[in-house]
């Protein structure tokens, strides 16, 4: 049993056939004799649903459900939602723009309860959970805050080994600005290991620190004259960059590019087009 803190539990998944980074993680939240939240239901594959339904019951001895939380809507944290709530019996949360979508997945309107920004999610050990709505990667993003163990529960916004991606940056930065003022000791990411104190501490700060670095690369990239999307990455970017991550970087410079176009730094210009040989 991978026990995080007093209330915590993770159940890792090693990544065989996806691209997450440094596998992903299941976590239950609350007392294993008692009643327990859970977060998040990994991708559909039933080897996952199989793996998350065994260590409820073989390593927490399948402990009441009092609620699943999902963190975002991407597919690989409501795969199997509907397999593991039909096992577990409890009400699904989730930010109120993913609501629909699940309540189609699930057949059953009653079965999906929106959460609000702030609200306070009780379980058994005397847990408190509070959710913070965290876009950014994802519009439909939660953070969950578990103030009294200082364990902050990040999903996609904040990763154990890697940057994460980024849908809105100009949002994933204020959401950064706040996470960083709360108090915290551990980073429970959706993928990759547990950070713990003390660097899971400043993990927000520096995550904040590297993209202000990447913004003023990019600003200084255009200041040379530099203006096209794959120009400015071989300028920024180690010449050694491995050829299947040069697709990402780019997308990590729009990202960018976008952001300041929206902060209003930098002009967009109509793209031009070139024949691929």
């Amino acid at each position: 049993m991978s026990q995080i803190s007093e209330h915590v539990f993770q159940c890792h998944i090693p990544d065989k056939h996806y691209m997450h980074p440094g596998g992903t993680n299941i976590y239950f939240i609350g007392d294993p004799k008692s009643e327990m939240l859970m977060l998040d239901t990994g991708e559909h594959d039933r080897s996952w649903t199989n793996q998350i339904l065994d260590y409820w019951k073989s390593e927490l001895n399948s402990p009441k459900i009092t609620a699943i939380l999902i963190s975002h809507g991407h597919q690989d944290h409501i795969g199997g939602i509907d397999r593991i709530q039909e096992a577990v019996s409890a009400p699904v949360r989730c930010h109120p723009k993913l609501a629909k979508e699940l309540r189609r997945v699930l057949s059953d309107d009653n079965a999906v309860i929106p959460l609000k920004s702030g609200e306070m999610l009780k379980t058994g050990g005397g847990v408190k959970l509070k959710s913070f709505f965290t876009p950014g990667h994802a519009i439909d993003h939660v953070c969950y805050n578990l103030s009294k163990e200082r364990v902050l529960f990040t999903g996609d916004t904040i990763l154990g080994a890697s940057s994460s991606s980024v849908m809105d940056l100009s949002e994933y930065m204020k959401t950064l600005e706040r996470l960083s003022k709360i108090r915290v000791e551990t980073i429970c990411p959706a993928h990759g290991p547990v950070v713990p104190s003390p660097k899971g501490k400043m993990l927000a700060k520096g995550y904040i620190k590297h993209r202000s670095m990447r913004e003023e690369q990019v600003i200084s990239t255009l200041r040379e004259g530099i203006s096209d999307v794959e120009s400015i990455r071989k300028n920024i970017y180690p010449k050694n960059l491995k050829k299947d991550l040069h697709k990402a970087a780019s997308g990590n410079i729009r990202t960018h590019l976008k952001k300041l176009v929206k902060d209003e730094k930098v002009e967009e210009i109509e793209a031009t087009y070139k024949i691929l040989e």
